[in-house]
């Protein structure tokens, strides 16, 4: 079995309470279905930019069995549908990616985390996270904070824009 970093590496799986929707961002080739035929769902001018709450499950499925790739897959949450799919479901996993039924551990999250070291400024980190500091915990859910690295700010760990006052350089 492959390791859950590997299968699920450069995807994205979205939720509802009847199905999961997996995005591989490598096999979509923007043929736009999605988006044109279900933007209430496929927005890609919204982060996260699938939002399964939008339409019913049965609509979802519909639009996302037009992906003419294996970019957009879906399948029951309730294991027990899985194992009598008919063939007009053509993008259900067990046709386009069937390595997606096996049991999941830890997937990747919905907005995994990003971090981007500013040029003579902070770090910015976004996603879903949890920063721990001094004691205190703070729990980020499609976040961004920005982490002083100046030493300088007077919110640390946050920054402030004082390292933009005291002339910080990147060294």
């Amino acid at each position: 079995m492959e390791s859950d970093k590997k299968l699920f590496s450069g995807s994205r799986k979205y939720r509802n309470n009847e199905i999961t929707v997996y995005w591989k961002p490598d096999a979509c080739v923007h043929a736009s279905f999605c988006y044109r035929e279900l933007i209430e769902v496929f927005d890609p001018g919204r982060r996260p930019w699938v939002d399964l709450n939008g339409a019913s499950t049965e609509r979802i499925i519909e639009v996302v069995n037009m992906c003419p790739t294996e970019a957009l897959t879906w399948k029951w949450n309730d294991e027990e549908k899985n194992k009598d799919i008919s063939v007009d479901q053509t993008n259900h996993v067990i046709f386009r990616r069937p390595e997606l039924l096996v049991p999941e551990v830890q997937t990747e999250l919905e907005n995994p985390v990003s971090v981007k070291i500013m040029l003579d400024g902070p770090i910015v980190i976004k996603g879903d996270f949890t920063l721990q500091y001094s004691g205190n915990r703070k729990e980020m859910k499609d976040g961004i904070i920005s982490l002083c690295r100046c030493g300088a700010s007077s919110h640390l760990p946050f920054c402030d824009g004082t390292h933009r006052k005291i002339g910080f350089e990147d060294k």
